[in-house]
């Protein structure tokens, strides 16, 4: 019988095998100068600057970081040496991904996922901190049946953990014609152990984006993972010694691994667990990682789980098309007194989906009625905007869009496992039952395919958005007695603390002032709490002695003040899931703003990576300032630096995006027509003394603002 230890230091030994190969091999064929990097990411090769402090840029570089891993594949008969082995065999699995890296952006040809980019980590941080991924998966191997492994998967999946797939399983999945991809959150890494070396980067820069762990620091990073990073290992029989190595790693950093192998295996209460049932490991695991999940049941023929939120439905795979491009469709929640409410009533009014040709687009209508003692009118637009999340959660079924401006595909497989409108009210009316119970005594939920209701229907809505809108546009900062504060991603980031004003949504862009005071209604004592200013210190760049009283309590001390509405001065925190980030721009004395999916250069040399790596975790940099798109267009935004007029550049995409509301604000504040045309892009340049150009011959307004410094 092998001892485990021993188990660790010869699969350590192999993978350091295979790496000294794969860097030989490389650096024989490109040469040592070649550079070196993963894509979309400004931490370098995560693992060796999580461990070694190294910002690895060139295959010379990557081969003097390997001779120090090799210093950390200590073969003594104790637990640290064996924990630090396990952190050894993932550097050195990181030096063979490396390799392939250097030789091509792509090595897999979109085949597998491979290297997981800075922006899909951030992206993860909202579902984080709501537990709508309640925790991480890797699962590795073999299952006894392709059947069984699509059972595991899919289990997860509707649980709402995140699966990373590695090895057969993936091939056992695809069989099935398994729907994989991260927008649905199970994500086939690689086909081989050491592509592992991607997850625990994944996970060692969520530590340095939401957390501001410092490279280097591992036992911040160990304390990281393990309390604030939910995760685990499954592994099939056989556990090869490699996968041995990497579980010590894995069981360092707080991940138990789950396995149906006895076979030279000792269980470790919490950490090593056999269980030779497979079809026990989802139940085996929560219970290891002390997941505890409130599930919504939800009464329909499809899956329901966060994890479809980003599924998409193409054209071909479409049943019926509710096209509100097109044909007129909303969604409204509407409240009503508790007499004038039948509770769970869903009522169909025109044909259903059987009903239309198999593909046809037409009209549809969603109305929520809702009473309850504590519903207020402000909370309508609330619950409407989580339409979009409460539906898109079917498995099968697209949502986009709000208001009267919806569209709706079902697919063909919802509908042969008999989705129907009726589901629709079944989804809508489970979840605001849930989700507000606080608020929400009774919901009844009514369902229109006529054309004519639809028409007639929208035309009383628009009235009824039109008054919201009036009552929004003159909510600003100065008309609420109070703000709210949002601490939902403490749990990711302990310093950070959002103040969310009317004028000021959270820098996630998720929590508007309405959200947060809804949220407050629902439970007084959580994440998002009464902030007063009574006490002003100076309004007009956004500071109150009792705002930063409260900023420093929430922040445990970590904060001592925040300036609302400015850059450069105590600018508010961000946590690492932000929308947006804006960055000072020296040459024209302006700012660049970048959202999170662009993944081009932008004036300053950076991308949006390089540019959010100097902020997040709770930290302030002034100069550099995470946000919500929406936040672009308000008159708040860099108030104190002179406002949106010091925006010179912002990706394509997202200036189409604000264009309306920034240029209504910019034509409010200075006068300017069609200010965004001023703006900068990347279709223009990303060079900062071409953007000069662009803005002399445009006679943008920040070449006569001030200078910043």
């Amino acid at each position: 019988m092998k001892k485990l230890f021993d188990r660790v230091f010869d699969g350590a030994d192999e993978m350091f095998a295979l790496a000294q190969k794969a860097l030989d091999e490389t650096i024989a064929e490109l040469g040592e100068n070649a550079p070196v990097s993963m894509p979309n990411t400004a931490y370098h090769l995560a693992n060796h600057l999580t461990y070694f402090k190294r910002q690895i840029m060139s295959l010379k570089d990557l081969r003097a970081a390997f001779e120090e891993d090799k210093t950390w594949n200590i073969h003594e008969p104790d637990l640290g040496s064996v924990f630090k082995t396990g952190y050894a065999t993932f550097a050195a699995a990181e030096v063979i991904e490396a390799c392939k890296y250097a030789k091509s952006d792509d090595p897999y040809n979109g085949e597998y996922h491979g290297h997981l980019s800075d922006a899909e980590v951030r992206e993860l941080g909202v579902p984080l901190v709501t537990n709508d991924i309640p925790g991480f998966v890797v699962i590795h191997g073999k299952a006894p049946t392709d059947e069984e492994a699509l059972e595991l998967i899919k289990g997860y999946q509707a649980r709402g953990i995140f699966v990373f797939l590695l090895g057969e399983v993936i091939a056992q999945a695809r069989r099935l014609n398994m729907n994989m991809g991260f927008p649905v959150r199970v994500v086939a890494v690689g086909p081989d152990v050491w592509q592992v070396a991607h997850i625990i980067s994944f996970v060692n820069r969520a530590a340095m984006i939401f957390g501001a762990v410092q490279p280097g620091e591992r036992w911040d990073f160990d304390d990281y993972t393990f309390w604030r990073i939910h995760a685990f290992v499954n592994a099939f029989d056989p556990v090869s010694d490699l996968v041995v190595s990497c579980g010590a790693g894995a069981i360092a950093m707080g991940f138990p691994v789950i396995t149906d192998d006895p076979k030279d295996m000792w269980p470790v209460p919490k950490s090593i667990i056999i269980q030779p049932d497979t079809k026990d490991f989802i139940e085996t695991s929560l219970e290891a990682r002390d997941i505890k999940l409130k599930i919504t049941k939800v009464d329909i023929p499809v899956s329901y789980s966060s994890a479809f939120e980003g599924e998409i439905v193409r054209r071909d795979a479409t049943r019926i098309d509710f096209d509100g491009s097109r044909f007129d469709s909303l969604e409204w929640v509407r409240m009503r007194e508790i007499h004038e409410i039948e509770d769970h009533a869903i009522e169909i009014i025109g044909p259903d989906v059987e009903d239309f040709e198999e593909g046809e687009r037409v009209g549809l209508g969603i109305v929520a009625e809702v009473a309850g003692k504590n519903m207020l009118t402000d909370f309508e637009p609330v619950i409407e905007r989580n339409f979009h999340n409460f539906i898109n959660c079917a498995e099968g079924i697209m949502h986009t869009g709000q208001r009267d401006l919806i569209r709706i595909r079902i697919s063909k497989d919802a509908f042969n496992a008999g989705f129907r409108l009726r589901h629709i009210g079944e989804i809508v009316y489970a979840k605001i039952k849930s989700e507000y119970e606080a608020l929400i005594d009774k919901c009844q939920v009514k369902i229109y395919t006529k054309s004519e209701d639809l028409k007639e229907l929208r035309t009383e809505i628009n009235k009824v958005f039109d008054t919201r809108d009036a009552r929004l546009a003159s909510m600003t900062d100065e008309t609420v007695d109070v703000f709210y504060n949002c601490i939902l991603c403490q749990s990711f980031s302990p310093a950070h603390v959002c103040i969310v004003t009317p004028e000021r949504l959270g820098l996630c862009g998720a929590v508007s002032w309405l959200d947060a005071k809804a949220m407050n209604q629902l439970d007084p004592n959580g994440a998002c709490q009464v902030v007063t200013k009574e006490r002003v210190v100076d309004e007009h760049v956004g500071i109150w002695e009792d705002v930063n009283e409260n900023v420093a309590a929430q922040s445990h001390g970590n904060l001592q003040q925040v300036t609302l509405y400015s850059i450069m001065v105590d600018p508010m925190t961000s946590c690492g899931c932000f929308e947006c980030i804006c960055g000072i721009e020296t040459y024209s004395n302006g700012v660049v703003i970048v959202n999170r999916e662009h993944t081009g250069i932008t004036p300053l040399g950076m991308s949006f990576s390089e540019m959010a790596s100097m902020t997040g975790g709770g930290v302030q940099t002034p100069g550099f300032m995470g946000h919500g798109k929406h936040f672009i267009a308000s008159k708040k935004f860099m108030r104190a630096e002179g406002g949106p007029a010091r925006i010179v550049w912002m990706p394509k995409a997202l200036k189409e995006l604000v264009a309306p509301k920034l240029n209504a604000t910019a034509k409010e504040l200075y006068g300017i027509d069609n200010y965004v045309d001023m703006i900068g892009d990347e279709t223009i340049t990303d060079d900062p003394e071409v953007l000069m150009n662009h803005l002399s011959e445009k006679g943008h307004p920040v070449l006569s603002m001030e200078p910043l410094f």
